[in-house]
């Protein structure tokens, strides 16, 4: 078992300060990236206002082309960013933090949270990720429900990070199919 499967779930409120932590950790990377990155996407659950969410804000940097990668991993490796690959994702690279004071900058200070991915354009994992932020975003009655699944899957499975994720899998299928064409 991962170490990140060994930390219990934590469910948090919506934190207001979750976007500003999300600008933060962009601006830093979009100086660094320049043009290698389209768009900068904060996505998941710290995305949708009035969602509770683990307060760990998810960051996926978008590229043309996956040829740009080898030039993106070593600007992503100067800032403390490791490269762990694509873990079966197709077209999204993920990248784990050296340190809490990633991705670095002369201020020095602790960063956020977050988990980062680059994808290409045509990743699908991306375009999942941005349908079901906007479908949420749209439509307030699923904040609240999504809410109170991921508070009762927390307090089931309180010790287990892949039985809650997989937990919420059927609520996000059914979303995600119900409401795709309602953008």
């Amino acid at each position: 078992m991962s170490v990140k499967n060994k930390k219990s779930v934590v469910i948090e409120e919506y934190n207001e300060e979750w976007p500003k932590a999300f600008h933060i950790i962009e601006s830093i990377l979009s100086k660094k990236l320049n043009d290698l990155a389209l768009r900068i996407e904060h996505v998941g659950s710290t995305s949708v206002p009035r969602l509770a969410a683990k307060p760990i804000i998810d960051v996926d940097v978008v590229i043309e082309s996956m040829e740009h990668l080898p030039e993106v991993i070593k600007k992503l490796d100067e800032l403390g960013y490791v490269h762990e690959g694509d873990l079966g994702i197709k077209n999204r690279e993920a990248f784990a933090r050296k340190d809490g004071y990633v991705p670095y900058s002369n201020e020095g200070m602790v960063k956020q949270e977050h988990h980062l991915y680059v994808c290409n354009r045509e990743s699908e994992e991306l375009k999942r990720h941005i349908l079901f932020r906007e479908i949420l975003r749209k439509y307030p009655l699923l904040v609240t429900e999504y809410t109170n699944v991921k508070n009762q899957l927390s307090h089931t499975f309180r010790n287990n990070r892949t039985a809650y994720t997989e937990g919420k899998t059927e609520f996000i299928t059914r979303i995600m199919n119900e409401y795709k064409d309602s953008l």
